[in-house]
């Protein structure tokens, strides 16, 4: 029996383009916060979506079933050079308005030699991430927007919910949500083998916020480091653990300025990922402005997995 053909709806440019007999829709897959592949953190990078819908978008980033797939929509270059290149982030489950990872991976795709920025417009705004190329490796540094600290949590509560004890969690400082496009809550634990232990409770965690802001997560740090870096992390969700998180690591460095753990202007690594086998490290810095933090820069390296298309 013959089996029947599963037909894709596409509309506008990209049917024409099919139509002509293109390949399709390019994409790059690069490892992020990392010089070697197979580690950092993963992302599928569309570059040029024209023609594929909000529902189209969300289909493909569940079947890449990464954190985060960007979809990039290219426009005239004087547009471009004042608005940013237009980028949209999808999780398998939602649209986000910011994430750090696929910034910075984005904008190393998009970036040619000779520049030395490229501008990105994402749903929170630009975002510009500064490019340095060292030999055969890549960096890049982006502005976060700024930082937005909000409410403090009691450690007795964050420990319960976090499978901690709370004399693991180092109370000198408060538990604070912080945001730099989106919201995390800082919680410093005095050592590894107290961030190896975490079990969280996502029932409890989703009662515990249920009147707040829903998508308050927890990013838990450890001056207990290896080699290297300053910072140990670790980035729980309901669904996956993050090898790397730009967005969180923004909230944590803005945080630590702000209450005189870090120098102001101070650039210090935080690593990430060892706990999923994909090791990550992040550079970042933060600029003290009265009691808070301002000019918060989250950098790394990148690199070009392999090419495709869709």
């Amino acid at each position: 029996m013959r089996k029947p053909t599963r037909r894709l709806a596409i509309g506008g440019a990209a049917a024409a383009s099919l139509a002509r007999g293109a390949a399709g829709f390019a994409f790059e897959y690069w490892d992020v916060f990392t010089d070697r592949r197979f580690t950092g953190n993963p992302l599928a990078v569309f570059t040029n979506a024209d023609g594929l819908t909000s529902e189209r978008m969300m289909e493909i980033a569940r079947e890449t079933n990464l954190s985060e797939t960007t979809f990039v929509f290219r426009r005239p270059a004087a547009e471009e050079k004042k608005k940013g290149i237009r980028t949209r982030i999808f999780t398998p489950t939602a649209e986000y308005d910011f994430a750090g990872h696929p910034a910075l991976g984005t904008a190393m795709s998009l970036w040619r030699p000779g520049a030395k920025r490229v501008l990105l417009e994402m749903n929170v705004g630009p975002v510009p991430v500064d490019i340095r190329p060292e030999g055969d490796r890549i960096y890049g540094e982006m502005l976060q927007p700024e930082p937005k600290f909000a409410e403090e949590h009691s450690p007795a509560v964050i420990a319960k919910l976090t499978g901690l004890r709370e004399s693991d969690i180092d109370s000198r400082h408060p538990i604070q949500n912080v945001s730099t496009g989106r919201p995390n809550l800082i919680v410093v634990v005095k050592d590894r083998a107290a961030l190896r232990s975490l079990q969280v409770d996502w029932k409890a965690v989703a009662s515990y916020f249920a009147n707040g802001d829903k998508q308050r997560s927890f990013y838990f740090l450890t001056p207990d480091a290896p080699t290297g870096a300053r910072f140990e992390a670790r980035k729980l969700t309901p669904r996956v653990e993050d090898p790397a998180t730009g967005s969180a690591t923004g909230s944590a460095i803005a945080w630590l300025v702000a209450h005189g753990i870090v120098a102001s202007g101070e650039t210090i690594a935080i690593s990430q990922g060892g706990e999923v086998n994909r090791p990550s490290m992040l550079y970042v810095s933060a600029e003290r402005a009265g009691a808070i933090a301002t000019k918060v820069k989250v950098g790394g390296y990148a690199v070009k997995v392999w090419t495709g298309q869709l």
